[in-house]
């Protein structure tokens, strides 16, 4: 990239990506989660040179990583049932969540559309993983990102 040009980004399933940038992921976890103290004892478990490491180190990362910090819309399709909505609230609450802005409309045939943004500069877990939770919430239907900001 030319320096002062915009960061283009892509979202890319991990079957499709070459060994050398899934090793560098792995490396990065294994320093992450102090599985590994140097960066040569990382490189070496994952069987991975030095310079293929530093070549994409800076490129890749897991998908919960970019979206730290920002602001993330949430579309989700909701049963028309007392507490569903209050459900998937306190679960954003209870992973420290901030709730930006919440658009429910009308319920029609049982279910109900809701956009929910939502800042997670102080997530506690990953947004993965707070995904995972929402879609376990009973009365969740369906649970999309809409977008990133």
């Amino acid at each position: 990239m030319v320096t002062g040009q915009k960061a283009v980004f892509y979202l890319v399933r991990e079957e499709i990506l070459p060994e050398a940038i899934k090793k560098t992921i792995k490396v990065k976890e294994l320093l992450k989660r102090g599985e590994a103290r140097t960066i040569n004892e990382a490189v070496e478990k994952m069987e991975l040179s030095r310079s293929a490491y530093y070549k994409y180190k800076d490129y890749v990362f897991p998908f919960y990583e970019a979206s730290k910090e920002k602001i993330v819309t949430l579309a989700l399709l909701l049963e028309h049932k007392p507490g569903v909505l209050s459900r998937v609230l306190n679960t954003i609450a209870n992973e420290r969540g901030s709730v930006l802005t919440i658009n429910q409309g009308i319920p029609l045939q049982g279910v109900a559309n809701a956009t929910i943004s939502l800042e997670t500069a102080d997530l506690a877990i990953d947004l993965e993983a707070m995904l995972d939770k929402l879609r376990m919430v009973d009365g969740v239907k369906r649970l999309e990102i809409l977008g990133q900001a």
